[in-house]
């Protein structure tokens, strides 16, 4: 059984997700359609791709997922095909490519195509594909290996001696905000030092980290390494985006201290 992921910059109530879904089940009536995200914000391949990258390796071996986030093709953009792991991501090469894994994909294909620049027409070339991958076609056929192509550096975080200077990298649907630091980052930076958490400067500080949301009381804010691994900020019962004014790119800082700092606070509002 064929299955397709979608993931858009579209809005639910355009046709656009309905058209491509008839597409795909007009030529394949056996596919299974999993949408993962049509709430990206218009053209944000960090959005699309913090998504992707944190759930499809949950799916099987043959997986299409067609990314299709400021996906216009273009004579200059190019229709890729990343394979990872046995499945495989259909995308503009328009820098998500680097965004998507921990490493590089295992190979990169380049599918020519021609459009007018029109994101919906270019979508044709994504389903196209897709119903070439999973017939069990060599994608070969109908393009050609490369080595070269857009790749955009993800944001990483800072390092300095004892402290670390990361961002916010995406506001989930909780308004919790999630940030660039990884636990194995702070485990390195900390070695099990004592340290002070400064979200938005320092307006508010944190000095422990939280096994689960339910150890704050409600309205608590709280600081938490969630499921991806990254070290996220949070309010329990709470909106912590709204309430603390974060946003993609605000900074938190973490600084380490040989001895526990004075403050000894576990929320300091100033």
């Amino acid at each position: 059984m064929a299955i397709i992921t979608l993931t858009t910059d579209w809005n639910k109530s355009d046709y656009y997700i309905g058209a491509v879904k008839g597409r795909i089940l007009a030529a394949q009536p056996d596919t299974t359609i999993i949408d993962i995200s049509h709430q990206v914000q218009p053209f944000n391949i960090m959005q699309a791709a913090f998504i992707v990258r944190n759930c499809w390796s949950e799916f099987p071996e043959g997986t299409v997922h067609l990314i299709a986030v400021n996906a216009a093709l273009t004579e200059k953009i190019n229709l890729l095909v990343l394979e990872k792991n046995n499945q495989y991501f259909i995308t503009a090469d328009n820098g998500i490519a680097g965004l998507l894994f921990g490493e590089e994909p295992d190979a990169v294909y380049r599918v020519k195509s021609t459009t007018n620049g029109n994101t919906f027409v270019s979508l044709k070339t994504f389903v196209d594909t897709a119903f070439h991958i999973i017939n069990g076609k060599p994608i070969t056929s109908i393009s050609e290996s490369v080595k070269k192509y857009n790749s955009q550096i993800p944001l990483r975080p800072v390092i300095e001696k004892g402290l670390i200077n990361g961002s916010v990298i995406y506001i989930d649907s909780f308004s919790n905000a999630i940030t660039n630091i990884s636990r194995e980052t702070f485990e390195k930076v900390g070695s099990g030092r004592a340290f002070e958490i400064f979200i938005q400067s320092n307006h508010y500080r944190v000095d422990h980290i939280s096994k689960t949301y339910s150890e704050s009381e409600s309205g608590e804010l709280l600081v938490i390494f969630n499921a991806a691994e990254l070290l996220e900020i949070a309010i329990n019962h709470g909106s912590a985006s709204e309430l603390l004014n974060l946003s993609v790119n605000s900074t938190i800082r973490v600084k380490f201290y040989d001895e526990k700092p004075l403050s000894k606070l576990k929320l300091t509002g100033e």
